[in-house]
């Protein structure tokens, strides 16, 4: 009976997180600081409540790219496609070879510099927005150094991923691009094709819990359409801040839970 009961409390918190974390990334992101936690504390193992929570979150970025798909750089698509696909699959399965224990005691760390990328990627923005309303004569960015600078990104993305997305703007706005529009869709799609080839890999490799991820996935898709109702009305900084404090206050509990 108290077996049953708890069951349940772990698919109506699973629920919970899962629909806050949709509402959190079609927000402002950071939607895994909630539903990455919920998973461990739900009782799965970290690998594999890193891969399930990996596969339940990412259709939501395909439909972002799919509404971006017209302002992408055509010239870029070879080199960003291929530091994702590369930095994806190895990044995925480097985490798969990770002991478990080792992984745990990472969390705490990926959450707080995740965090932290969080809190500096608004300064960064409006730097980009900055360049992008003065723009200068732009040059074909140098490919191979570009390569070289998305592909630990990319690494990171399909290892963990939290945070990441500004580090790829920032990393093309060093290389040129300018036009706003351009490295937010640039930005979208070598996240997604790097999640998708860590999906891919969590796949074949049997780290995903099926079952929790399919709930996962359902109401992180109703939470990110409610939130998409209401993103623009929010502040954009009183945003971030709450994503921050939640990444922050998660990475503390991780510190204070190391095994």
């Amino acid at each position: 009976m108290i077996s049953s009961f708890s069951t349940h409390w772990h698919y109506v918190w699973l629920v919970v997180a899962s629909f806050i974390a949709g509402v959190m990334n079609a927000m402002a992101g950071g939607g895994s600081f909630i539903s990455f936690p919920a998973m461990l504390s739900i009782g799965v193992a970290p690998i594999q409540a890193n891969a399930t929570n990996t596969v339940a979150l990412w259709p939501g970025q395909l439909t972002s790219v799919a509404a971006l798909r017209n302002d992408l750089r055509r010239d870029l698509l070879p080199v960003v496609c291929t530091a994702s696909i590369i930095g994806g699959v190895t990044g995925a399965i480097v985490l798969l070879n990770t002991r478990q224990i080792t992984f745990l005691r990472i969390v705490p760390w990926l959450l707080l510099v995740a965090s932290i990328l969080f809190g500096i990627s608004g300064p960064v923005s409006r730097w980009l927005r900055a360049r992008s309303a003065h723009p200068h004569i732009q040059k074909p960015p140098a490919v191979v150094p570009l390569f070289f600078i998305l592909l630990p990104v990319c690494f990171y993305i399909g290892y963990f991923g939290a945070g990441a997305g500004f580090l790829i703007m920032s990393a093309l706005a060093l290389f040129g691009v300018e036009e706003m529009n351009a490295l937010n869709s640039l930005k979208v799609l070598a996240a997604c094709l790097s999640n998708l080839c860590a999906v891919l890999t969590f796949i074949f490799g049997g780290a995903v819990i099926w079952h929790y991820c399919l709930i996962s996935m359902l109401f992180a898709g109703a939470g990110g359409y409610v939130g998409a109702q209401y993103a623009r009305r929010m502040n954009a900084e009183v945003l971030r801040t709450i994503v921050v404090i939640t990444g922050v206050a998660m990475a503390a509990y991780f510190f204070w839970k190391q095994p």
